[in-house]
């Protein structure tokens, strides 16, 4: 199912003000989309004048009504702020001078109530002005968190699949780390990872890769050519960087590579290739057991050591999910320093509900798992994945879970035909 926290928000608290002209007003102040933050100020305004017409001369609280105008300021947008500063001058001289010249509050306080609406006008129109801009900026995160993650449809590529993004700078809602699904004439391919860092520099890289992948993981027939075209493109990305003189030019990504065959062939098991990643979780019938971490280095790294493009294989059951995470989740810390046991506790959730396998359900879980263990607290970008095939993947030479590393060079058997015994 496609993950709930990836749907864009309700924008319907930004556009104008129909009645007002503000933005961004509550949607506690509106009814059927139109604004009704004008009837706390004309409440206020109402209150005032019967408060004062019963009063004594030695009491009078009519200069109190500049408090109308700048109640307008922070609910309704310009015009109607002007309107109740004008209604309030309107207002205080009505009333001002219905009282005994001994009682008339005077000069003083019309020159109050006429300086308190115009100001309360200039600090609508300034904070309209900043909601605009933050309607906008908020439009631009958007915009970038949907490109970056794009909306996954359901059953994308003939795989089950949940996921929950969670960034640590709750006001920018996008960081580092990234995910994606890309259907192929060779199979489904996906990927998750995490670029070292935080803020633009790492969005920018984690746009970088995905961008490359969602072109080399439909193209390329091999497995471990697209991890070499990842590889290549966070090189010349990292080497970009240096040129142009930004300071995140040794910048590099841990990831991990899945290759599902396609649902047409049977018998071939899942391919990975691990870049220094958190090594998948497979949750099934059978318990909670993780695949081996590999040799791979983070992409970006490929230049320190000459090493080829290590894929690896495993064999899933019909009912195993393949659980990847970042570190987010690996590396939350409780109030006394320790991490959070995502096996351990995935495994005790299965045992207590098989149906915790589920990856719409196993992702919730470790989602509401993680923030309990962190005290609601994140310090880093949190992604939790889930994925299985829709239908069966045959287990691996009849050993259900088994696993070993695969020549890509090697062309498996075609499927056995139907006069084949």
């Amino acid at each position: 199912m496609p993950p709930p926290e990836r749907t864009p928000p309700d924008l319907s608290d930004g556009p104008v003000d129909r009645l007002s002209g503000g933005f961004g007003a509550s949607s506690l102040l509106r009814i059927r989309g139109y604004s009704v933050a004008w009837v706390a100020p004309l409440v206020l305004l109402a209150g005032l004048l019967l408060f004062d017409l019963n009063t004594s001369g030695e009491f009078r609280v009519i200069s109190w009504i500049v408090m109308v105008p700048g109640i307008s300021a922070a609910l309704c947008g310009v015009w109607t702020t002007a309107v109740f500063a004008v209604l309030a001058i309107v207002t205080y001289l009505s009333m001002d001078n219905t009282w005994p010249h001994q009682y008339q509050t005077g000069l003083p306080d019309f020159i109050l109530v006429t300086a308190g609406g115009v100001l309360a006008v200039a600090a609508s129109w300034v904070r309209i002005r900043n909601e605009r801009r933050a309607l906008h900026m908020r439009d631009v995160v958007e915009t970038t968190l949907r490109t970056v993650l794009r909306p996954l449809p359901a059953r994308w590529g003939g795989l089950d699949h949940a996921a929950v993004y969670l960034a640590a700078d709750r006001a920018a809602k996008v960081g580092g780390d990234f995910y994606d699904i890309q259907p192929s004439p060779h199979g489904t391919r996906v990927l998750i990872g995490d670029v070292q860092g935080k803020g633009l520099g790492a969005v920018d890289g984690a746009a970088v890769l995905l961008s490359s992948f969602r072109e080399s993981g439909y193209y390329e027939p091999e497995l471990s050519t697209v991890a070499e075209r990842l590889e290549s493109r966070m090189m010349r990305h990292r080497f970009y960087c240096m040129q142009v003189g930004r300071d995140d030019s040794d910048r590099f990504a841990t990831a991990v590579l899945l290759g599902f065959p396609p649902l047409a062939v049977t018998g071939r098991p899942v391919t990975f290739v691990n870049f220094g990643h958190q090594p998948p979780l497979v949750v099934g019938p059978a318990g909670v057991r993780e695949l081996p971490p590999g040799d791979g280095l983070p992409l970006g790294l490929g230049d320190l050591f000459e090493s080829r493009v290590h894929v690896q294989q495993v064999a899933l059951g019909p009912e195993e999910t393949l659980l990847l995470v970042t570190d987010g989740v690996t590396e939350a810390r409780d109030a006394h320093g320790t991490f959070f046991p995502l096996a351990a506790a995935v495994a005790q959730a299965l045992a207590d509900d098989p149906a915790t396998a589920r990856p719409d359900r196993l992702v919730a879980f470790v989602r509401d798992a993680t923030l309990r263990h962190g005290g609601g607290h994140l310090g880093d970008d949190t992604t939790i994945f889930a994925v299985r095939a829709a239908g069966p993947v045959l287990p691996l030479d009849g050993v259900p879970g088994a696993w070993a590393p695969l020549d890509e060079h090697h062309t498996p058997d075609p499927p056995p035909g139907p006069e084949d015994p």
